[in-house]
C-alpha cells in the first residue's frame, strides 16, 4: 500500500473566511467542526450557499423542503459560531458553472472582504469510485475562480455600478473534501459542535431514507484524517495560494 503524503499544519494566521458552498448541510459534512475552531480563535466567518437545497428530499415539494432547509442551515451555523448566511437562489440539481455564478460569488467576496476563502471538492470524484455531484463541481470551481474576479475591477464591472469596489485580500482558497488534501486542522476539542451542527439538519437526514447517525459519521472521518495528522479528530484541506 502507498504510503499517503503527510498532512501539513494548516496556517490560521489570517482573520477572516467566506465558506461559499452548492447547499445547506454541505459544511456540515466535516467542515464545520474546523468553523468552529476558528471562530472560538475570533475569526470572523461567513456561510454563502448557492442554492436553498429544495430538491434534497424526495418526500417534500420544493416550495416547502427550500425555506426549512435554510432554517436548518442557520441552526447549524449557529452553533459553530456563525451567525451570517446567505444563499443565492440558484436552482438546487442543476447549478450551471458560468459567468452568472462566478458574479455572484465574486458580489459577496467584495462585500464581505475575506481574506480566505473555503469552498467544497470540484473534482470528478472523493478519491475512490463514487464520483461528485454537478453542483459541488460547478459551485467549487466557480468560488475559486471568483477568489481572483473579485479583485479585478474590468472583470464584471457591474458590481462597481451596484458600490461594490474590487477586493483582492483573499490570499488563500482551502478546498474541503479534496481527494488530495496537503493540510489539516486539529477539531478534537470542536469535533461535538461539527456534530451537534450537522444534527441540525434533521429534515434532510430524515428524508434520505436510510440510517444515518451524524456523530458516528463525522466522527469515523475526522478520527481517520487525525490519525494521518497525529490527532484524536481533524478535518483535512487543500491549501491554494493566490
Amino acid at each position: 500500500m502507498t504510503e499517503q503524503p503527510k498532512l501539513l499544519p494548516l496556517p490560521e494566521d489570517w482573520n477572516s473566511a467566506l465558506v461559499v458552498m452548492a447547499h445547506p448541510d454541505d459544511i456540515e459534512y466535516g467542515a464545520a467542526s474546523a468553523v468552529a475552531r476558528w471562530t472560538s480563535q475570533g475569526k470572523r466567518v461567513a456561510y454563502l450557499l448557492a442554492t436553498r437545497g429544495e430538491a434534497g428530499i424526495d418526500v417534500m415539494e420544493p416550495r416547502e423542503a427550500g425555506p426549512l432547509r435554510e432554517d436548518e442551515e442557520r441552526s447549524g451555523a449557529a452553533l459553530v459560531g456563525v451567525q451570517a448566511v446567505e444563499f443565492l437562489n440558484h436552482t438546487d440539481g442543476v447549478v450551471e458553472y458560468g459567468l452568472l455564478l462566478r458574479r455572484d460569488i465574486s458580489r459577496a467576496i467584495r462585500q464581505h472582504r475575506p481574506d480566505t476563502l473555503v469552498t467544497g471538492n470540484f473534482e470528478t470524484t472523493w478519491g475512490g469510485t463514487s464520483f461528485n455531484m454537478a453542483d459541488h463541481r460547478a459551485v467549487g470551481l466557480a468560488a475559486l475562480d471568483a477568489a481572483r474576479d473579485a479583485g479585478n475591477r474590468w472583470i464584471f464591472p457591474e458590481l462597481l455600478d451596484e458600490g461594490h469596489q474590487p477586493w483582492n485580500g483573499v490570499r488563500r482558497v482551502l478546498i474541503a473534501g479534496s481527494n488530495a488534501p496537503t493540510h489539516a486542522v486539529d477539531v478534537t476539542d470542536f469535533i461535538d459542535q461539527g456534530v451537534a451542527s450537522l444534527e441540525e439538519h434533521r429534515a434532510y437526514i430524515a428524508g434520505l431514507g436510510q440510517d444515518f447517525d451524524p456523530d458516528f459519521f463525522l466522527r469515523m472521518n475526522a478520527n481517520a484524517v487525525g490519525e494521518r495528522f497525529g490527532c484524536d479528530y481533524a478535518v483535512s484541506f487543500r491549501l491554494l495560494e493566490i
